[in-house]
């Protein structure tokens, strides 16, 4: 690798100019690596905030933060399938998704996050099935993957490390809302961790990221284009998240949704966009639309997407009699009710504020490794568009022992509004890209 001038390649971004591949390894790994200090890639991080950067440059670092470290070789399985969320609330999707695409013949070999913040992650929702573990041997994971078509493990450190790092740096230099790195931090990940195909579930709204459908966009194009570049079929779909998803917040409630889900009885929004995001897998498989509706909703109908989630629950180590005895799940015994101050329809039940109120009640952590509440959460009774009589309960709290309970009602109760007149209903899904 040429030797570069660090403070040169800060004042080049400063400028407005563009990088090349080999300018970002300089930066990138260089830091990774420890030679180049964070006061100066704080710099570096800033020029790229305010100057942008051009999507080629954009996919090259994407690239070079992958290969800062391991890369998954999947190229032995078939038809891998790897999804992400940018994060919601409710968004119990993967515990769905990912055994309806093996039912259907895809290969999910993915790695997986702990929550922070307001809600727990995927990893964080399945412990709350005893004896289930996220931590498996390379050629385990590889061949239960390639035996049931479903594996999902923890992220490894050594998974684009250099996203790690960078991460940590732009969480304490304002640099965290910039498009071309968000994108490139969560692409670098997904590139790293080898799928072929990749379905991006873009969050829009009041418990998103990304507030705005335009920044939505965005981020999905961006990301698209990432994949693009790096020789992977990549379709996102951007979804509404002013609201909740499904009715539960909070860990163990979550598994218990997506169970009644994967046995074709959950919320409507819930089953329909885990459908939506089966078909953008399967059409980047080459079936058409109208077949890959069909199959979709059949694993939920006739029992296989179900099955599937049993036997990774085994695979792993969990007690798979929690998935036909949902009622054996850790459910927080204190219940505490928002009602409805007059009668008229519901017409907003803030997202964040959901989030926040699981927070609040222990369901989520404010800090890495901080151990969380399985069984606290939040339930919507009423959802946008119904409607309400006055002492009427719209949602419901899972408490232990009161713990945060009064700051989790404030928080429902100001995230809650009733209205005289029916509001008009929100799309879902709000648009594709691919």
């Amino acid at each position: 690798m040429a030797s570069y001038n660090i403070s040169d390649l800060i004042r080049r971004k400063r400028d407005g100019q563009t990088h090349t591949r080999e300018e970002l390894e300089a930066l990138v790994l260089g830091y990774t690596r420890g030679e180049v200090p964070d006061y100066q890639i704080s710099a570096w991080l800033m020029a790229v905030y305010l100057r942008g950067m051009a999507e080629q440059e954009t996919a090259d670092l994407t690239m070079v933060m992958a290969q800062s470290g391991d890369l998954m070789n999947l190229g032995d399985l078939p038809r891998t399938v790897d999804k992400h969320s940018t994060g919601g609330v409710g968004d119990k999707t993967s515990l769905i998704l990912a055994p309806m695409l093996s039912a259907l013949g895809l290969t999910v070999a993915k790695m997986s996050g702990r929550g922070l913040a307001h809600t727990g992650g995927t990893i964080d929702k399945l412990e709350s099935i005893p004896g289930w573990t996220p931590e498996l041997e390379e050629a385990r994971f590889l061949s239960q993957a390639r035996e049931i078509g479903l594996a999902l493990v923890g992220q490894s450190k050594d998974l684009a490390p250099a996203d790690g790092k960078l991460y940590a740096l732009r969480d304490v230099t304002a640099t965290v809302d910039c498009l071309p790195l968000i994108a490139s931090s969560i692409m670098s990940k997904k590139l790293a961790s080898g799928a072929h195909t990749v379905v991006l579930d873009v969050k829009v709204g009041a418990g998103a990221f990304m507030r705005t459908l335009e920044d939505g966009r965005g981020l999905a194009r961006a990301m698209v284009d990432i994949g693009t570049r790096a020789g992977r079929q990549v379709r996102a779909v951007l979804t509404d998240m002013d609201t909740p998803l499904g009715h539960m917040a909070g860990n163990s409630l979550e598994v218990l949704e997506a169970l009644d889900t994967l046995r074709g009885q959950g919320p409507q929004d819930l089953t329909e966009l885990c459908v939506s995001l089966a078909v953008e897998a399967l059409v980047a498989q080459g079936e058409t639309p109208t077949q890959a509706e069909a199959r979709a909703r059949a694993t939920l109908s006739d029992g296989s997407a179900l099955q599937r989630f049993r036997a990774f629950v085994e695979a792993q180590g969990g007690d798979a009699s929690y998935v036909d005895e949902p009622s054996r799940f850790d459910v927080a015994p204190g219940r505490a009710d928002i009602v409805a101050p007059g009668s008229g329809f519901v017409e907003r039940v803030d997202a964040l504020s959901v989030g926040r109120a699981v927070l609040a009640l222990g369901g989520g952590r404010e800090r890495k490794g901080e151990a969380i509440d399985h069984g606290v959460g939040v339930e919507l009774l009423r959802k946008p568009g119904e409607a309400v009589q006055a002492g009427e309960a719209i949602l419901r709290l899972y408490h232990r022992d009161g713990r945060g309970l009064e700051i989790a009602q404030r928080l429902l109760h100001e995230g809650l509004n009733i209205s005289e007149a029916a509001p008009q209903p929100e799309p879902l899904i709000l648009d594709r890209v691919n």
